[in-house]
C-alpha cells in the first residue's frame, strides 16, 4: 500500500504541472473571439513598438517559442490565428523573449549556448543507443549495458538540465516583459488581467513540466536497465 502511495505522489508531482498548464491554456482559449486582433497581429504590434522590425512572426508545429538564431517569434496555428485570451497572452510572452534577446539578457544567452551544446551531446547519446544493441549481439560484452545507461543519461539528462536553466528566463519573459507590455499598451480587457497572470504562469511552467517529464524518462531508463 505504501508503495502505491509513493508511486501516486511521484506521478502527481511529475505529471501535475503539465496537466495544470494544459488546463489553463485550454480554459482561456474560449471564447475564441475574445479579442479583435490575433496573436500574430499582437506580436507584430509589440515587436514594432520595441523597434524589432526585423523579427519575424511565423507559424510552427513544434510549440510556441522564440528562436534567437533565426530572430523569429513562432506560434502554433491556434495562437497565431487565434483571438482568444490564450492566443494574446502567449504571443506577448514570446515577444518577451525577443525583447530579452534585443537587450542582451544574459540568462537567455546562456540558454541559447546550452541548447547548442546539449544538442550535440544528445545526438551522441542517441547514436550510442542505436549502435549499442548491435554491439551487444556481436561482442556479448556486459559492459554494453552500462554504455546504454550512459547514453540514456546523455540523451535525457541534458534536456532536463536545459529546461531547469530556462526557468528564470521564462518567468522574466512573463512578468518582467509580457505583463508590463500588455499593461502599457492597454491590450487586456480589465476583467482579463488576473486570468492573464495565470496564463503567463502557465507559459513559464511549460518548461517545468518538460523538465519533470525528462526526469521521469530517466527513471524509466533506470527501471529498464535493472531488469
Amino acid at each position: 500500500m505504501a508503495y502505491l502511495v509513493v508511486i501516486f505522489v511521484v506521478l502527481a508531482v511529475v505529471l501535475g504541472p503539465g496537466i495544470w498548464v494544459q488546463h489553463v491554456l485550454g480554459k482561456y482559449s474560449q471564447p475564441e473571439d475574445r479579442y479583435a486582433g490575433t496573436g500574430a497581429s499582437l506580436a507584430r504590434h509589440l515587436l514594432d513598438k520595441h523597434s524589432l522590425h526585423s523579427v519575424a512572426v511565423e507559424t510552427t508545429e513544434t510549440g510556441d517559442h522564440y528562436d534567437p538564431i533565426a530572430k523569429a517569434v513562432r506560434l502554433t496555428k491556434d495562437k497565431h490565428d487565434g483571438h482568444s485570451l490564450t492566443a494574446i497572452t502567449v504571443a506577448a510572452h514570446e515577444v518577451g523573449h525577443a525583447v530579452q534577446d534585443h537587450t542582451g539578457y544574459r540568462p537567455l544567452k546562456l540558454r541559447t549556448r546550452l541548447v547548442k551544446a546539449m544538442s550535440g551531446v544528445e545526438k551522441i547519446g542517441a547514436g550510442i543507443l542505436i549502435v549499442s544493441p548491435f554491439l551487444g549481439i556481436l561482442t556479448r560484452v556486459p559492459a554494453l549495458g552500462l554504455l546504454t545507461f550512459l547514453a540514456g543519461m546523455l540523451t535525457l539528462g541534458t534536456s532536463a538540465i536545459v529546461h531547469l536553466v530556462t526557468l528564470p528566463t521564462e518567468f522574466d519573459a512573463s512578468f518582467n516583459r509580457a505583463l508590463p507590455m500588455l499593461d502599457e499598451h492597454k491590450i487586456l480587457k480589465s476583467a482579463d488581467r488576473r486570468h492573464a497572470r495565470r496564463l503567463l504562469t502557465a507559459a513559464a511552467l511549460t518548461y517545468v513540466s518538460a523538465s519533470l517529464m525528462s526526469l521521469l524518462n530517466i527513471a524509466r531508463w533506470l527501471a529498464i536497465l535493472r531488469r
